[in-house]
């Protein structure tokens, strides 16, 4: 492997961005880090440490990264679509469609899929013979939670084509009309009380992040407006979290009875303003750094499987807390002298766990290579709705409590994990069904 990420560090072209392949695999990593780092897991359950040290919440305002990754989507998605039409003038826009799908959500969902077929057949042997208690218990119901964040990221890519086009009419408007929505929603929740409104939210905040991509590929965030993003969106986060019904988390906190995050509210938008406003800031240094060629070849390599990473980081940090567990070792409470202490070996266990499932499972995250071919918009479409409900509906269920037929909600409509999996199976099929069909 060290030969080919030397020979695609040497080969990157003068005119990519680097700085936002840094990006990707930085947010990436503070979001395993944070997970690692938060997990409070004793002999009788597992907790967050937010909850146990509330003092800690302010840390969410760095580690709360998400909106990073996704700005970061909008600028590629972006790139690519354009590519895609330049080098298909000839062709429909739907064949253009189905072809940005599969080539965008195959790094996405080759390794989804072995992660959710792995991790199914290993739930359903566990309880034909009779387990799924204690730690495994709940490892079967959250080791599929992060898969919220491949759903968002779905529905980004799906509607990169429409609201490409608004950006390309309206510009910061576009943006401000998702922005605007998100203020409206939020309204609608606290001061008029309509119900499931709030849930609009998951696209209009997120939509919002993602076209801020769109200008940043158009040049249109110069460091005075990155000042403006970092420093408005910071003023107006604290402003409604210290007047308004937000929590101070930025991450979901258990019991709480408004999150942040599940459904977004606007103070996560403004919090992502911030955090966009202030990598932007950061880009000219960072790209010094990324000129140096052992820097760039880490972040090279790091991209190469960070998806795979995500996937498999809370597996790891389970299997650490498991095997402790087996070995009689002592878990100490919560925030205690001694849990700090624990933590360096615990975040050392869990990479090196990690590192090994990366190992295992990386060649799913190297795309197929694809002769170019004409495709099907409407099968692409209907394919990464089917994606997009499975893998929402999984992070919700788990896969604890297969053979009790459980349940979540998912827009009020029961989902079981079987049912997640057979969409999110069938319609990654119908993606790629899409990309390669001939007329």
């Amino acid at each position: 492997m060290g030969s080919s990420v030397r020979e695609l560090a040497g080969a990157t072209p003068a005119t990519r961005d680097r700085y936002v392949d840094l990006l990707r695999v930085a947010s990436l990593g503070a979001v395993v880090l944070g997970h690692w780092l938060m997990a409070a897991v004793t002999p009788d359950g597992v907790g967050n440490l937010l909850a146990v040290v509330p003092a800690l919440q302010p840390l969410t305002w760095l580690l709360q990264v998400m909106p990073v990754f996704f700005f970061v989507g909008g600028f590629s998605h972006a790139l690519s679509y354009r590519s895609l039409l330049r080098k298909r003038p000839e062709g429909s826009e739907g064949s253009v469609y189905s072809a940005f799908l599969r080539a965008r959500l195959q790094r996405l969902l080759r390794p989804t899929m072995v992660f959710v077929l792995v991790w199914g057949a290993a739930a359903l042997l566990v309880q034909l013979l009779g387990g799924g208690g204690g730690l495994t218990g709940v490892t079967l119901r959250m080791v599929t939670q992060p898969l919220w964040f491949i759903g968002i990221y779905l529905a980004m890519v799906a509607f990169t084509p429409p609201l490409l086009r608004l950006h390309e009419r309206y510009g910061w408007g576009a943006f401000a009309g998702l922005a605007g929505a998100a203020v409206a929603v939020d309204v609608l929740r606290f001061a008029a009380g309509v119900p499931y409104v709030e849930f609009l939210n998951f696209a209009f905040v997120w939509l919002a992040v993602h076209q801020l991509g769109f200008l940043r590929a158009d040049g249109r965030i110069h460091p005075r407006r990155a000042a403006l993003l970092a420093g408005g969106g910071l003023v107006t986060a604290a402003a409604l979290v210290a007047l308004g019904p937000y929590p101070l988390s930025m991450v979901g906190m258990p019991g709480e009875k408004v999150s942040n995050m599940a459904p977004p509210t606007l103070a996560l938008l403004a919090h992502g303003l911030w955090l966009v406003g202030a990598v932007e800031l950061l880009r000219a240094p960072a790209a010094r750094l990324l000129e140096r060629p052992r820097v760039w070849r880490a972040v090279v390599a790091a991209n190469g499987v960070a998806m795979t990473a995500f996937l498999w980081h809370l597996t790891a940090m389970f299997g650490v807390y498991g095997a402790l567990l087996a070995l009689d070792a002592d878990l100490p409470e919560p925030a205690s002298a001694a849990w700090w202490t624990q933590v360096p070996l615990r975040l050392a266990l869990a990479a090196a766990l990690t590192a090994a499932l990366v190992a295992a499972f990386r060649t799913f995250e190297r795309p197929a290579a694809s002769a170019p071919v004409q495709g099907h918009g409407p099968l692409a479409a209907l394919g990464a709705t089917l994606c997009l409900l499975g893998v929402l509906g999984l992070s919700m269920v788990g896969f604890g409590g297969l053979l009790d037929g459980r349940t979540a909600l998912l827009i009020a409509i029961p989902v079981s994990a079987p049912a997640a999996v057979a969409m999110t199976l069938g319609g990654w099929l119908l993606v790629e069904r899409a990309g390669r069909r001939t007329p």
